[in-house]
């Protein structure tokens, strides 16, 4: 007996270890698979291959649900899956396998998902809510035979918190109303006063709303979109939820619709539009009408790489925060950056405000405060005028590969010239982002940044931003990742994001005045830890 026993525990020891090893093994692959060249440090990324539009974004069970369209096989677009991530703190994330693969009735492509707390939907059991994705079909047999119907809407559910989805037996739920090409990507959320699911849906060039009690039988509510806003592109991915309006009582409904192309910058871009809701209609505002007739769009971000952007469902009420991420690359070269084992990642995610302007209402973004657990070593700096150029590379101590900086600076009356910051290395390469005073315009300015070749359209002319506040006091809130570069000015009334791809790491950072002397009031600078070590 006292042999068996001695024998169990060696048995129980050696898997122990052998468990310990091929964490360990899984933890170094890991680590190995995110060190290449360009690859983001702070921001979510596939461990490999192609990703596009971030999917089905919820809050459960303490974790914060991240799909998107991912291509297993290749790091170039193809048959779409829903790949899967989950995060505690929206900054550290667990890759997890793929929830949905294509099968019969299409590839998957975008949506989103929800907690159906009240089971509407029948799938739930013994007293447990199901977790519900809505997604597009695409049926690549019927587009290649010409028959028009070949996007239609399927639904999928879990009761794993989200481990495994099970698709509906009797999908499609929404068929293709008759030859319509371009039906797709369905944002579902809960109508509480109208006590019935809404689903968003893009169409071609406007939106429409359905409405169904149990996420199955849907019926057409209302269109919107048709005769306003941007329309240089198909309208796709879009989202619908209330705001309180900062400093007030009153709420308002934000519809979001990418767009692709035309955007501010060219290309893929997210335009946004404020009005009111009541579970049929989308009214919109109108003071906000005057700011986007027909081919005019009020943009969530300016830069040229942030799309398909959306928000989070479910968050608790104690939270109240209405967060949103989108895929930083744009359609314009997404399929031919140059990265191979992987291809494209995700933007920071932001929280979302809205804010009544002089010029109407507008989304204010701030980077989740969650980041701010990223912060290492910090430098502070101090009020100085800036002539021609404030090297900060030896101050510093650590490289601005991995970093923000929150900067203030001061615009005297009569000021025409541009300031910023920026990031540069040995091999004469540089990339820009700062302020035009004459122009009273951001830009950012990848021209010089690299690697160019891939495409004419990556970075033909710097990308500008308009500025919305006549403060004097100029705040830039800037993240540096590797080979990305996000800005929060004013306190989030402008936001550009961008990539690039320097032939080495930026590893030199200066402030610069040009055509005139520049005011920093003050300003900090964090070293940021990378999230995969």
């Amino acid at each position: 007996m006292k042999n068996l026993i001695l024998g169990l525990i060696l048995i129980s020891t050696t898997l122990i270890s052998c468990q310990q090893g091929a964490e360990s093994t899984a933890d170094q692959t890991e680590l190995a698979a995110y060190s290449e060249a360009h690859r983001p440090q702070f921001h979510f990324s596939p461990k490999e291959k192609w990703m596009n539009d971030p999917n089905g974004m919820f809050y459960y069970d303490g974790e914060y649900h991240l799909f998107y369209q991912h291509y297993p096989d290749s790091s170039v677009w193809g048959p779409m899956h829903w790949g899967h991530a989950v995060s505690k703190d929206l900054t550290h994330w667990e890759n997890l396998p793929i929830a949905l693969y294509p099968d019969s009735l299409g590839y998957i492509f975008s949506g989103s998902a929800a907690v159906d707390w009240n089971n509407t939907s029948g799938f739930g059991k013994s007293g447990q809510p199901p977790l519900v994705a809505m997604y597009t079909y695409h049926d690549v047999v019927k587009e290649k035979a010409g028959n028009n119907s070949y996007q239609t809407q399927g639904i999928a559910w879990s009761l794993d918190r989200g481990r495994t989805w099970t698709k509906y037996d009797k999908n499609p739920v929404l068929p293709n109303p008759g030859g319509v090409r371009d039906i797709r990507d369905p944002k579902i959320i809960w109508h509480e006063v109208s006590k019935q699911w809404v689903v968003v849906l893009a169409v071609g060039d406007h939106i429409e709303f359905w409405g169904a009690p149990d996420l199955k039988k849907w019926t057409k509510l209302s269109e919107f979109g048709k005769q306003i806003g941007a329309h240089g592109g198909v309208w796709e991915c879009p989202d619908l939820f209330p705001l309180v309006v900062e400093q007030t009582n009153e709420t308002k409904w934000v519809l979001i619709v990418n767009i692709n192309p035309g955007g501010p910058n060219n290309g893929s871009a997210a335009q946004y539009f404020v009005g009111d809701f009541d579970g049929k209609n989308f009214k919109l505002d109108a003071g906000l009408a005057q700011d986007v007739p027909l081919g005019k769009g009020v943009w969530v971000d300016w830069g040229k790489d942030n799309y398909a952007g959306v928000t989070w469902s479910d968050l608790p009420k104690e939270d109240g925060r209405r967060i949103f991420i989108g895929w930083m690359s744009n359609w314009e070269y997404a399929n031919i950056v140059p990265t191979t084992i992987w291809r494209n990642a995700a933007t920071l995610p932001r929280t979302l405000a809205l804010a009544k302007r002089e010029e109407g209402y507008r989304l204010i973004s701030q980077p989740v405060k969650e980041l701010q657990t990223l912060r290492g070593e910090s430098f502070q700096l101090s009020k100085t005028e800036i002539s021609e150029q404030l090297d900060l590379t030896d101050q510093l101590g650590f490289s601005p590969t991995l970093s923000e900086m929150e900067l203030e600076f001061v615009l005297p009356e009569g000021s025409t010239g541009s300031f910023g910051v920026e990031l540069s290395n040995a091999k004469g390469e540089s990339y820009r982002i700062g302020y035009n005073a004459a122009a009273r315009q951001f830009f950012s300015d990848r021209t010089h940044s690299g690697n160019l070749s891939f495409s004419e359209k990556f970075a033909p002319k710097a990308s500008i931003a308009p500025r919305f506040s006549k403060e004097k006091t100029l705040r830039m809130h800037l993240f540096f990742d590797v080979a990305s570069a996000e800005l929060f000015a004013d306190g989030g009334a402008t936001v550009m994001t961008e990539i690039f791809f320097p032939g080495e790491n930026f590893n030199q950072v200066k402030l610069f005045a040009d055509g005139g002397k520049a005011e920093l009031a003050g300003g900090k600078v964090y070293q940021l830890k990378s999230i995969w070590k």
